[in-house]
């Protein structure tokens, strides 16, 4: 996947655990662990808000591009306009 999750470089810039932040915005800790290793397919914008709101960060601060990544050949799930 080109987008590589960005999450853990940020819980350590703030001194926070993941349990902690988890708390905070209402998810599992198994959920957000999904979401730190990147094997989730999606976030809703609100979780990704909310994680912003508690890190006092911006999303491109969580995320990461990758473009040389082969998943760009794949032909996956592209949205249309």
């Amino acid at each position: 996947m080109p987008i590589r999750v960005t999450l853990d470089l940020m819980l350590n810039r703030r001194k926070m655990k993941a349990k902690d932040l988890a708390q905070r915005i209402g998810i599992t800790e198994a959920n957000l662990s999904l979401l730190r290793t990147g094997k989730v397919k999606g976030l809703r914008f609100e979780t990704l808000a909310k994680i912003c709101t508690v890190l006092d960060c911006q999303p491109g601060d969580l995320l990461a591009h990758d473009p040389d990544d082969d998943d760009l050949m794949t032909g996956g799930d592209d949205l249309e306009a």
